[in-house]
């Protein structure tokens, strides 16, 4: 019998429902939730912005999948969503607004070359200085060849001004490309406004929601962002290689296909002798799908390994048997005490106090160069540290003690 690898996916997000069936939802009085990780009990994991941790169920859904991999027939079993229904779910999106990438990369580089932007040079793109680095290096990449590329610069308190944004975006501007939540400092645009400031000079919007999707409640439609991507490794609670795409319905055929391959087209058929057709020889015929998938997906995203799929299933209805809402609201009150405190021990906060993100960020003259990380390490409190800023980025398995343990080693 022959096993088509769409069958073999499928097996796998059976495998995640299943693994998941043991979970319930839970509360905001639930919290943390450190039990559902495997984290020594003498670590400090303050870093999610820079990796999350896997939850257990999903680490219990890869080894049924791996299992059921080597089985034939593949296990069958009724499904608890699937990546793309739960992650459309989660930003408010249709299922077929959403396509599988392999990184948040891959999603921004999809989307320039959707628009032309990279072979038609007679626009403007317009971005800022806080948005995410490799975004800004294929931008002045691009700027090389003859974009015209608009990159409003932070203020001396890392933040984007919006006027400043206004200024840059003219009817020359084709898109407007920055991050719903800088990797940097968590700084948040208004980003309906930025949306709005796009739309009425006839304009596109690109957010990178890496440091949203998962981590607070984000909504595409009421926001009126035209594309967004984010990888899976972070807030999603996923794994590297495999990550989401969200372009709006109403765009889908005014875009340009950037990539070919066999997973836009369900219905391809091949032709072999005998049962070759009358008339011109064509080998194989098909019609691409009118979605987000069938535009952008080139080849099995869904993912490299495939037992991606039943790790992130899991992980998104981990994710949303806690609630989005209630995660950011335990997270709150820890950034809250850290832009308290951590200023007494010598360090500048640069994270808007208003901030609603899953970051802050505190700057120190040559903080990598002095003792600060040593202390750290021997605290055993990870956190992100950079030549003169420190990041920290508290979650779900994170409690007001693990706030201690930082602001003593830095004391």
């Amino acid at each position: 019998m022959a096993v088509h690898r769409r069958d073999v996916l499928c097996g796998l997000g059976f495998a995640a429902a299943a693994a998941f069936r043991d979970v319930h939802l839970h509360a905001a009085s639930d919290f943390p939730r450190r039990a559902d990780f495997l984290i020594d009990p003498g670590h400090t994991y303050l870093n999610a912005a820079y990796t999350h941790p896997i939850p257990n169920v999903s680490m219990d859904a890869v080894r049924r999948a791996a299992s059921g991999r080597g089985t034939l027939p593949s296990p069958s079993g009724g499904q608890s969503g699937t990546p793309k229904s739960l992650f459309a779910a989660l930003i408010n999106a249709k299922p077929s607004e959403i396509a599988y990438v392999s990184s948040t990369s891959a999603g921004e580089n999809l989307v320039v070359q959707a628009l032309d932007l990279d072979r038609r040079f007679d626009g403007n793109v317009v971005t800022d200085g806080l948005h995410f680095e490799g975004a800004l290096l294929h931008l002045l990449e691009l700027r090389k060849q003859g974009l015209d590329l608009r990159i409003v610069k932070p203020t001396r308190d890392a933040r984007i001004d919006f006027k400043d944004l206004e200024r840059a975006v003219d009817r020359k501007t084709r898109l407007i490309e920055v991050s719903s939540v800088s990797m940097y400092n968590g700084f948040q645009h208004d980003l309906k406004a930025v949306c709005d400031l796009a739309h009425a000079n006839g304009a596109l919007v690109y957010a990178d929601i890496i440091h949203s999707a998962g981590a607070q409640p984000f909504d595409v439609k009421a926001i009126g962002v035209d594309f967004a991507a984010c990888s899976t490794f972070k807030w999603l609670m996923g794994d590297f290689g495999i990550g989401f795409l969200y372009a709006r319905e109403d765009l889908l055929d005014r875009l340009r296909r950037p990539v070919m391959g066999y997973y836009q087209a369900p219905d391809l058929e091949q032709y072999f002798p005998p049962n070759l057709p009358e008339g011109p020889y064509v080998p194989v015929t098909y019609a691409f799908q009118k979605s987000a998938g069938g535009l952008f997906e080139s080849g099995t995203l869904t993912g490299g390994p495939a037992l991606n799929v039943a790790l992130l299933t899991a992980s998104l209805n981990y994710i949303t048997s806690l609630g989005v809402a209630n995660i950011q609201a335990h997270r709150q009150p820890l950034l809250a005490r850290l832009q308290q405190d951590v200023p007494r021990r010598g360090f500048v906060p640069v994270t808007p106090p208003e901030s609603t993100g899953p970051i802050v960020t505190f700057v120190k003259p040559n903080l990598a160069a002095g003792e600060i990380p040593r202390k750290l390490q021997a605290a055993n409190v990870n956190v992100r540290i950079g030549t003169d800023w420190m990041r920290v980025s508290p979650s779900v398995y994170n409690d007001m003690r693990d706030v201690e343990r930082l602001l003593d080693a830095l004391s």
